[in-house]
């Protein structure tokens, strides 16, 4: 048996094939997140013309499930460090289905709005879990690209998804938008179930009854030896995960990543959500406007590859500044005026790729900033507070819009959530998980 710390054999070792099916199962449960998150936005010109709702009204019922998301990555992402990776993705799911499957069935905005929410607490608590357990079933090697990968998968359900939402929305109303995602969320449930393990860094971490045993059936499946005993617990584990985060080794870099991650994500949802109504208000039809959705998530899914390949060979936290500052131009330019449907759909995937390349950029840095047994707290509490970004990006702009302002001048500002963001990620390295991170990334 092995006497040496299992989660440094996992690093160092070619991953098995069980290790490449859990991350690609959680690049498939996110890409069902991406297509969860923006149901709303391909039905939102369906609901706006059907309920009569003025554009205030709808950048509310557009933010529900990102509020959610916010509650549940925080709430929810402690969760899984105290209770494990396995049982929040699965009760994730349960959420999500039954809050899509309601959703189909809403009546007036307020049900809606309610359903929204609900969605979102699964998807936020999906989130942050799935995060930290691809992290952990990667070697070192392949961290940083996995990372990325699966947060690619949003991108990846968005194109899909929305290929879909255009196809029924062509035939059907905007309820049938919500059917086949809840259909689709019910047939993950079982991948999930049967391949989906706990994380030997979570069950280190915890110690739960019959851990060792558990630990040893895992390295045995992934063709390692097994333990005689678990490595001695780090003495930091013991405390609260949460009360840690603002120790005085994490609190600068948790403040830096959850301003950054908030400013950011405003931006990146003012594209997702603002879109379609945008094109439809020009004139266009909502199959059309969905497919100007779909090319911004194309963009998304270009950059969300590309900064993953590049994070194997270059430095990442310049590559993810670059790309900040190049979003606030790019976006700049989609609301210039465009008036053709081309020129709109390039326009669009050109800003969504900078912008979504600052987001996924951030995840391998946060979990390369944050250790094991804060992983998921910290990627969660992040993620959630700064979440708070897009929940108050479409309800800015739906505001902006509602009061007069034209497509560009609310473009501009909401570009402005880039340049913060960028000066942040500029900060980081000098707090002190700051500069362990820039060592680990020199090293």
């Amino acid at each position: 048996m092995a006497e040496t710390d299992p989660r440094a054999t996992l690093d160092a070792s070619p991953m098995h094939w069980r290790q490449i099916l859990v991350v690609a199962l959680c690049i498939g449960l996110n890409a069902l997140d991406g297509f969860d998150v923006l149901a709303i936005s391909f039905a939102a010109p369906g609901i706006a013309r059907e309920w009569g709702i003025d554009p205030g009204t709808l950048g509310v019922v557009l933010s529900m499930e990102l509020i959610g998301m916010a509650a549940g990555s925080v709430l929810i992402g402690n969760l899984a460090d105290r209770f494990g990776r396995r049982p929040t993705i699965i009760a994730g799911l349960v959420v999500m289905a039954g809050g899509m499957l309601l959703s189909a069935a809403a009546t007036n905005v307020v049900f809606l709005s309610a359903t929204r929410l609900a969605t979102g607490l699964g998807i936020g608590g999906m989130l942050s879990a799935t995060s930290a357990m691809v992290a952990e079933f990667s070697n070192a090697r392949h961290r940083s690209m996995n990372v990325v990968l699966n947060i690619a998968g949003y991108s990846t359900g968005a194109i899909l998804g929305g290929l879909v939402a255009s196809s029924l929305l062509e035939g059907g109303d905007w309820r049938t938008v919500f059917l086949f995602g809840g259909v689709a969320t019910i047939i993950a449930l079982p991948l999930a179930w049967l391949y989906i393990p706990e994380s030997i860094d979570s069950l280190m971490a915890r110690r739960p009854s019959g851990g060792l045993e558990k630990v040893n059936r895992l390295l045995s499946k992934l063709g390692h030896a097994t333990l005689n005993a678990m490595p001695a617990a780090a003495e930091e584990n013991t405390r609260s995960s949460i009360s840690a985060l603002f120790s005085r080794g994490f609190a600068g870099a948790t403040m830096l990543l959850t301003i950054a991650y908030f400013a950011q994500i405003m931006l990146f949802y003012y594209v997702q959500k603002w879109v379609p109504k945008i094109v439809v208000d020009m004139g266009y039809t909502d199959a059309e406007a969905g497919r100007v959705l779909v090319a911004a998530n194309i963009g998304n899914l270009a950059s969300a590859v590309l900064i993953g390949l590049a994070s194997q060979k270059l430095k990442l936290r310049p590559m993810v500044v670059g790309a900040m500052l190049a979003g606030f131009f790019a976006i700049g330019v989609f609301g210039s005026g465009i008036e053709n449907l081309f020129g709109l759909s390039l326009a669009v995937a050109c800003a969504a790729f900078f912008i979504n390349a600052g987001v996924v950029g951030m995840y391998p840095i946060m979990t390369n900033t944050f250790p094991a047994h804060l992983r998921a707290s910290g990627i969660g509490f992040v993620i959630g507070v700064g979440r708070g970004g897009s929940a108050v990006g479409p309800i800015i702009a739906g505001a902006l819009i509602a009061s007069g302002s034209g497509i560009l001048s609310v473009s501009l500002l909401m570009g402005v959530g880039g340049l913060v963001a960028a000066t942040m990620l500029v900060l980081l390295p000098y707090t002190i998980a700051g500069k362990r991170l820039q060592a680990l990334q020199n090293g």
